[in-house]
């Protein structure tokens, strides 16, 4: 089977980084998949993408970069994502790669007007997901980690939603066939989730959230993790 192709977009905090590693660990050991099956592609490093037919399925990761900023390689990815929709490849874009796509497609991104939403927090999945390949016969409500501040606050045209919760309006989304974008991270562990929060707590602070509290509810979330592994099978059924 041809690679399935990580597209990183940035590294997580340090403390998560020493303890777990960085995201297409994370994203690789979720899918349950074996490192030989998987190309990374750093293209925030400026490294350049690989033809899309020499690759089963892409996932793009989170960032600490914003859309809004149009970096040169932010801007390369998302004209490479949008070539990508003709090949109907299999794409999952995670929180920076879900906004990136909104982007690339024609929707619009920019700051959430509530601010940051960050920690364990609940999603309730619409009744389209019913039908949807990807979310199919997954419980509703279930936990997933969260950390933006961003947010696609305009989808492009064709885009259908899929999942929600009262802070964020566009959780899951079906931007095209075989093409997914989640605002929360599925790869995420409690470990991940408890850095993030912990190395900002001066910040958090700052913004009038109640730091104890956040940690204090961070569970894990084993629906959101499946995503990741039903999406692995997805590619390798598509693959066949």
């Amino acid at each position: 089977m041809k690679p399935i192709l990580i597209i990183k977009t940035g590294v997580t905090v340090k403390t998560a980084y020493v303890q777990e590693g960085d995201f297409e660990r994370w994203i690789i050991d979720t899918m349950q998949g074996e490192d030989e099956n998987f190309s990374v592609v750093e293209v925030f490093r400026d490294e350049k993408l690989p033809l899309h037919d020499s690759v089963a399925g892409v996932v793009v990761t989170g960032s600490p970069a914003m859309v809004t900023d149009k970096l040169d390689w932010s801007e390369y990815t998302a004209d490479w994502l949008r070539h990508a929709l003709v090949t109907r490849l299999p794409i999952l874009g995670i929180c920076y790669g879900h906004q990136l796509l909104a982007h690339a497609l024609g929707g619009e991104v920019d700051f959430h007007p509530k601010g940051r939403e960050i920690g364990t927090t609940r999603v309730s999945l619409l009744e389209n997901s019913s039908e949807d390949s990807l979310f199919s016969g997954s419980e509703s409500p279930f936990l997933v980690h969260v950390s933006h501040m961003q947010s696609v606050v305009r989808l492009p045209a064709g885009a259908e939603v899929l999942g929600s919760n009262e802070f964020e309006a566009y959780h899951a989304v079906r931007f095209a066939e075989n093409v997914w974008g989640l605002q929360f991270h599925p790869e995420f562990s409690e470990t991940a989730m408890r850095a993030y929060i912990s190395e900002r707590q001066e910040t958090l602070q700052e913004e009038g959230l109640d730091v104890e509290e956040l940690l204090k509810q961070i569970s894990p979330t084993p629906v959101a993790e499946k995503l990741m592994h039903r999406f692995h099978t997805l590619i390798k059924d598509q693959s066949v």
